[in-house]
């Protein structure tokens, strides 16, 4: 398995794993699909075994600790250095769930906020996901305001010092 940034000619197999992980109402359009590939593939990471890809992840770098439902929607390029790197989306095929990817994407992304000198990294998850990204040493900030999807978030932040 190998790791590298994104290039736009990954969207189809992006799309597929995206709308396996997650319901209609909460999946990334087509459309921020592109934008992200072409704003921020610094920050978007694949995972590939054998030529296919079979995980991902990705958010732009905000400035502050918790993601807005305006991310969704809207990003911009990511700055050289500080900020918090966001994650709005970290998904693995179906075919190889269970094998420790998700937490090699998310080694990836902590590799990138050590390099950049980020605040850390940022992510809402469904409460189903709190124990797992507490292994991964974030903290649980509690109930996000976020609407996405109509499903209810919790914040969760991990800071550079335990990133590494």
């Amino acid at each position: 398995m190998s790791f590298r940034n994104v290039q736009s000619t990954d969207l189809e197999q992006l799309l597929k794993i995206e709308n396996e992980g997650f319901s209609k109402e909460e999946a990334a359009t087509r459309e921020a699909f592109v934008e992200r590939i072409r704003l921020i593939s610094d920050t978007f990471i694949v995972a590939e075994k054998a030529g296919e890809i079979i995980g991902y992840i990705n958010g732009p770098v905000i400035n502050k600790p918790y993601i807005t439902d305006d991310l969704f929607a809207k990003i911009k390029q990511n700055p050289n250095r500080g900020g918090f790197q966001s994650v709005l989306g970290i998904a693995v095929s179906k075919k190889v769930r269970k094998q420790g990817i998700a937490k090699m994407l998310m080694g990836k992304m902590g590799e990138l906020v050590e390099e950049y000198e980020r605040e850390g990294i940022t992510l809402t998850c469904k409460g189903e996901l709190v124990s797992f990204y507490e292994k991964l040493g974030f903290v649980n900030h509690g109930m996000s305001k976020s609407q996405h999807g109509g499903t209810q978030w919790y914040n969760m932040v991990k800071l550079r010092e335990s990133v590494g």
